[in-house]
């Protein structure tokens, strides 16, 4: 039947969340409903509140969580009600063109192209004082409950603690695989790290795991700085204390750039920078950070011509399905630390101040 829970809905751009009770509709086929026990706030939900990230309003945000299954729909056989699981924004349902290439991971049922808000059939099951709700990236976090389509989810070790594990849902795997997954950065190598975030601090531990030399950190917000060499970082470079560009910067310190660099703000002159500040030839840079909508980049040819490649890199370039139940095994063997990477936990209710936090850098 219908549940009514707290959800956090966001009824236009630019405004304060709202605290609000809404219906959760039961799942039908191939969905599945989830009782919700720990959620990450993600700046590419920020993205949504500023407009940088189009979406369609009223929505219920939120794309980085773990909880338990509490029902599911006729025709699903991955999960049952009791299983601890991650919703995956980005899906994976086995069948189209990028789910059968092993090169990619970007399946092609993912809503973050189209932000149509909804779920597959076109229809939502969230309703707000009688308003249709949408849903947001296939996973819509910020609720005591939610229903996805059963290809994004993924059950995982009952054992594992869910407020560390929803990490992996995004911004742990986004960063780490972004450096061992996209990149494949080797041992030995040189990188810059633009933005020093959870994501970013995601991809200093992927590129220390691979066995990097020497990581440059680079983020306007010194304070981040000790967290990074915590975590790998072997040089911490704040771009206001110089007067040349930033990439000149890193060249200097490095003689020829980097071998792999990651943008992981999402702002095209950081992008370009990262670009211009790896080697000339074989330099590999990744976008990691969502790109503002409406944006374009400017830049001079050249810098591609001579040999360097840019990537993008959409959830580490992980598969979802088969990769997060791996990652939260890696997890629970402690091949990797969360814990750095969780700075304040907060009542649901308080989910403004999160965001407070989130924009004030802290």
């Amino acid at each position: 039947q219908v549940i009514k829970c707290k959800a956090a809905v966001l009824w236009e751009a630019n405004k304060p969340f709202s605290i609000e009770e809404v219906e959760v509709a039961p799942p039908k086929e191939n969905e599945v409903r989830i009782k919700i026990t720990a959620t990450g706030i993600c700046r590419s939900d920020d993205h949504v509140v500023t407009g940088a990230l189009a979406m369609p309003f009223p929505i219920i945000l939120g794309h980085e969580a773990a909880g338990v299954v509490e029902s599911v729909g006729q025709g699903v056989t991955s999960v049952k009600p009791g299983d601890k699981v991650i919703p995956l924004f980005v899906p994976q349902c086995g069948e189209c063109k990028s789910c059968l290439n092993t090169k990619s991971n970007l399946c092609t049922k993912n809503d973050l192209l189209l932000g149509a808000g909804l779920m597959p059939d076109g229809t939502t099951r969230f309703t707000c004082k009688g308003k249709a709700v949408h849903h947001f990236l296939g996973t819509s976090t910020f609720t005591e409950y939610t229903v996805v389509p059963e290809f994004s989810v993924a059950k995982i070790d009952s054992a594992a603690p869910l407020e560390k594990v929803c990490l992996i849902g995004c911004g742990f795997s986004t960063g780490y695989g972004a450096a061992v997954q996209t990149a494949k950065v080797e041992p030995g190598s040189t990188c810059a790290v633009f933005g020093l975030g959870g994501v970013g601090l995601s991809v200093v531990m992927g590129c220390k795991a691979a066995g990097a030399s020497r990581i440059i950190a680079v983020d306007i917000n010194s304070d981040k700085f000790a967290k990074a060499k915590e975590l790998g970082a072997t040089d911490c470079i704040n771009p206001k204390d110089f007067e040349k560009p930033i990439h000149e910067v890193v060249m200097e310190m490095t003689g020829q750039g980097v071998d792999y660099s990651f943008e992981v703000i999402g702002r095209t002159d950081t992008m370009t920078a990262a670009l211009a500040c790896c080697q000339y030839n074989y330099g590999v840079s990744v976008i990691v950070g969502v790109p503002p909508a409406a944006k374009n980049i400017t830049f001079d040819p050249m810098l591609l011509f001579t040999g360097r490649s840019w990537k993008g890199s959409v959830f580490g370039g992980w598969k979802s399905k088969d990769s997060v139940p791996k990652l939260v095994a890696d997890y629970m063997k402690k091949k990797f630390v969360l814990d750095p990477l969780i700075t304040h936990t907060l009542p649901f209710t308080k989910i403004n101040e999160g965001f407070d936090l989130l924009r004030t850098g802290k």
